[in-house]
């Protein structure tokens, strides 16, 4: 990398810590601080949601299997995240936001004692932040196996520097700076994106690239789904994706939650829905044709990296760089926010008296150092294992087997034609949905990279319901809490006045 590489990304580091700096001012209290006091336009939090949906494992994994195996990574991974994000606007994203307006919600897991119990809760929260916690280290080494890449730095020092530009906006600001900062770099994101893009294109030929490159890549490159990536997986992914990307993955749940109203946030929803549809082929493009532009590579992780650094001048592979960081730090600041959330609404103050009884600023102060911890924690795993071996294991593997089991009971509980279910088939449907997993991976040793993923989130499902159907458990207060998230407030200010 040249000097004036490291002066673009240094003056990207910059910029986001002054957004950081100046969202503290909108900060007053801990609902300030997790959903943003619901104000943000559903512009904005569909930005936000699309880019706190994929990290820089998309440049060094998912890289990976576009050099070994072609336009697949797009359909089964991409693809299935749009439609799924597109269904979920329709079904979920107004839900979240009517906990917010209704019940005061702040944390996506707060809910969950009034429509179960709280040794469910519990269940939850715990579960769910070692997931994240684990999930992120994984999203650090994926930034740093790049900084190495292209500037030979080593991986416990990049996720070093990331790290802490990412604690300092992130802690300071909360959701705001997790927003505004998701904007800024979504905006680096697409002018990296568009330069690399137009680079390619121009060394294989102009624009007739798009589909003349197809017939010089090798076989089955362009075939919608290839290799392990089957018919099945696709739809296995697409219900994982579906729980996982309206709420299921918590920090998604926010960004419903801090637009101004249900119907924004499902404006919100489609936004993010149609940019997994469409920019994932912007980024994916560069990632198909490589085998053409640097053929050869034994280690397909680096093929982003080798293209960068075969076609950029100086300058633009510190704004490409930049774009990376962006989509790493995008979804670390987020889950940050949203697992002190968790830990500060729901996890504390079950065991510690004084956090129910804290004054707003204590609340406030609190907020931010477990925000802090958690970065802080994930930072600290992932210098320790270090390897990038563990990037694509971690993503599809555990994020896989325990996204169903967790996300079931939150995200069907939210639901009318669920109200039967309760305590009993929230816990066993989590604890069947891991044992299944733990079977298959651990004790039969399945290679199956569908029965991995989908086993679980279907064991959970089938479990979920049916115990509901045959055990019953719903109650007054847990089906008003459910009705009431079928209309926004003002919509029913103006049913009962006409």
């Amino acid at each position: 990398m040249s000097a004036l590489d490291w002066s673009v990304l240094g003056a990207y580091f910059v910029v986001m810590i002054a957004i950081g700096v100046w969202s503290k001012n909108r900060i007053k209290t801990v609902i300030d601080y997790f959903t943003a006091g619901g104000r943000i336009p559903w512009w904005l939090s569909g930005i936000s949601h699309h880019m706190s949906g994929y990290s820089a494992v998309m440049f060094v994994a998912f890289a990976a299997v576009a050099y070994d195996y072609g336009l697949t990574v797009y359909v089964w991974w991409a693809m299935t995240i749009g439609i799924g994000v597109g269904i979920g606007a329709f079904v979920f994203a107004a839900r979240w936001n009517r906990l917010r307006s209704k019940h005061g919600v702040v944390s996506p897991l707060e809910y969950l004692t009034r429509r179960y119990n709280l040794p469910t809760q519990q269940v939850m929260a715990y579960s769910g932040a070692l997931l994240k916690v684990v999930d992120i280290a994984a999203k650090w080494v994926a930034i740093s196996v790049l900084l190495k890449g292209f500037a030979g730095i080593p991986i416990q020092y990049g996720i070093a520097i990331t790290g802490a530009v990412t604690v300092i906006y992130v802690t300071v600001g909360g959701l705001w700076a997790d927003v505004l900062t998701d904007f800024g770099q979504f905006v680096i994101q697409a002018v990296a994106g568009v330069v690399m893009f137009v680079a390619v294109l121009g060394q294989l030929g102009g624009i007739s690239a798009l589909w003349t490159m197809w017939g010089k890549l090798p076989p089955g490159h362009g075939d919608p789904l290839t290799g392990p990536y089957t018919t099945t997986y696709f739809f296995a992914f697409l219900l994982i994706k579906t729980f996982e990307y309206n709420g299921g993955m918590w920090n998604l749940a926010q960004r419903y939650m801090g637009a101004q109203s249900g119907s924004q946030a499902k404006r919100a929803a489609l936004l993010s829905s149609a940019l997994w549809l469409l920019w994932p082929l912007v980024l994916f493009i560069p990632m198909f044709a490589a085998p053409l532009i640097v053929p050869g590579l034994t280690n397909s992780d680096q093929s982003y990296v080798a293209l960068a650094q075969e076609l950029l001048p100086g300058g633009l592979i510190g704004l490409v760089l930049a774009g990376f960081f962006s989509h790493t730090m995008a979804m670390v600041s987020s889950d940050a926010n949203v697992i002190s959330a968790v830990i500060t609404r729901d996890i504390l103050p079950v065991f510690v008296r004084q956090v129910r009884t804290m004054t707003a600023q204590g609340a406030l102060r609190l907020a931010r150092i477990t925000t802090f911890l958690f970065v802080v924690t994930s930072m600290t795993i992932a210098i320790a294992t270090q390897g990038q071996g563990v990037v694509l294991k971690i993503v599809v593997d555990v994020v896989a087997a325990t996204m169903g089991p967790i996300s079931i009971p939150l995200m069907l509980g939210l639901l009318p034609w669920f109200k039967r279910s309760g305590p009993t088939a929230a816990i066993v449907s989590w604890a069947a949905g891991l044992g299944v997993w733990a079977v298959i991976k651990w004790v039969i040793a399945s290679a199956n990279t569908t029965l991995v993923v989908a086993a679980p989130l279907v064991t959970s499902l089938v479990l979920y319901v049916v115990i509901g159907l045959l055990r019953p458990e719903n109650t007054p207060d847990r089906d008003e809490l459910v009705d009431s998230l079928g209309s926004d407030p003002a919509e029913e200010r103006a049913t009962v006045t006409a």
